[in-house]
C-alpha cells in the first residue's frame, strides 16, 4: 500500500472514509440522473417543437411538408386530417424543428391535440395558418360533390377557429417562464397577390380589423413581453413565370418563414 493511501487512512477514521465514499457515489449518481435532463434540454433547443394550427382547408399539412422539405403529393389528396400530423425539418448543422399539425375539424381528436400541444407537452412556438377566406371547403360527412362556402363565411369560420386557438396560446404563455413566439402564416398568397399588403395588415396586431382585434386581445391576455408575433405571407404552390406568384417566389416565401423560425428559436 502506498504512503499516500496510508496517510489518508490515518487521517480519516473508518466512518469518515465510508461517508466520503458515499458522498462521491452520490455525486456520480446525481450526475447520471441529471444527464438525461440536460440531453433533453439540448435536443429541445436544437429541435424545438412547433404547433401548426388553423381551420380545415387552409393548407397546414402542405406548409409543414414544404418546411420539412417533404413531397406533398400523397398528403393532400383529401382535405382535412382527423389525426395530428408530425413532420421534422433537419439541417446540416444539426438544427431543425418538430412540427405538430393540429387537426382543423372541431372534433374530439382536434381538442385532444390542442390539449397536447398547449398543456400536456407545451410547444416552443406556434404557426397559425390563415388563408384570407380561401380555405378549401370540406364536404359534410355522407355527401358528394364540391363543398360550397362563401369567402365571407370562411372568414367568419376563421375567426371562430382563431378564438379557440388564441385562448389556448394565452393560457400556455402565462404558465411559461420564457417568451412564446407566434407566426401568423397567411397562405395561398397567389390567390390575392395584388392585395397582399392589405391582407397582411388585416391579420396584424393594431390593424383594427376583426382579426387584428382578436390578436390584440391575445397579447393583452398573454402579456406583451411573453409573446412575440410575426405575420408572414406564404404560398405553398407557385406557378410559372407568368403566374401571380412563381414557383421560385413561392419557394422564397417558405424559405423566409424558415429563416424567421430559426431566428426565433435562437439557431442563428
Amino acid at each position: 500500500m502506498s504512503r499516500q493511501s496510508t496517510r489518508i487512512r490515518s487521517v480519516l477514521p473508518s466512518s469518515g472514509r465510508t461517508a466520503l465514499g458515499a458522498t462521491i457515489a452520490g455525486g456520480v449518481l446525481t450526475g447520471l440522473a441529471a444527464a438525461p435532463e440536460r440531453v433533453g434540454r439540448l435536443f429541445r433547443h436544437r429541435y424545438p417543437t412547433v404547433a401548426v394550427t388553423g381551420m380545415t382547408g387552409v393548407g397546414k399539412t402542405q406548409l409543414a411538408d414544404r418546411l420539412a422539405r417533404r413531397s406533398s403529393i400523397d398528403s393532400v389528396a383529401e382535405v382535412g386530417s382527423a389525426v395530428m400530423e408530425r413532420r421534422t425539418r433537419r439541417s446540416a448543422r444539426l438544427h431543425g424543428f418538430r412540427f405538430l399539425v393540429v387537426p382543423g375539424d372541431n372534433a374530439a381528436t382536434r381538442l385532444g391535440a390542442l390539449d397536447e400541444v398547449f398543456h400536456d407537452e407545451p410547444v416552443d412556438g406556434v404557426i397559425h395558418v390563415v388563408a384570407n377566406g380561401h380555405a378549401t371547403g370540406r364536404r359534410t360527412g355522407g355527401t358528394t360533390g364540391a363543398a360550397t362556402a362563401t369567402r365571407a363565411e370562411q372568414l367568419v369560420a376563421e375567426l371562430e377557429d382563431w378564438a379557440i386557438t388564441s385562448h389556448r396560446i394565452a393560457s400556455m404563455a402565462v404558465r411559461r417562464d420564457k417568451p412564446v413566439w407566434l407566426v401568423i402564416a397567411v397562405t395561398k398568397a397567389d390567390l390575392y397577390a395584388d392585395e397582399l399588403d392589405e391582407v397582411l395588415h388585416y391579420y396584424s396586431p393594431g390593424s383594427g380589423s376583426p382579426f387584428g382585434d382578436k390578436v390584440d386581445e391575445l397579447r393583452a391576455l398573454a402579456g406583451g413581453a411573453k409573446l412575440s408575433i410575426d405575420v408572414l405571407p406564404v404560398s405553398s404552390q407557385g406557378g410559372d413565370r407568368k403566374a401571380a406568384i412563381s414557383a421560385r417566389k413561392a419557394g422564397e416565401m417558405v424559405d423566409a418563414l424558415a429563416v424567421r423560425l430559426a431566428q426565433l428559436s435562437g439557431h442563428v
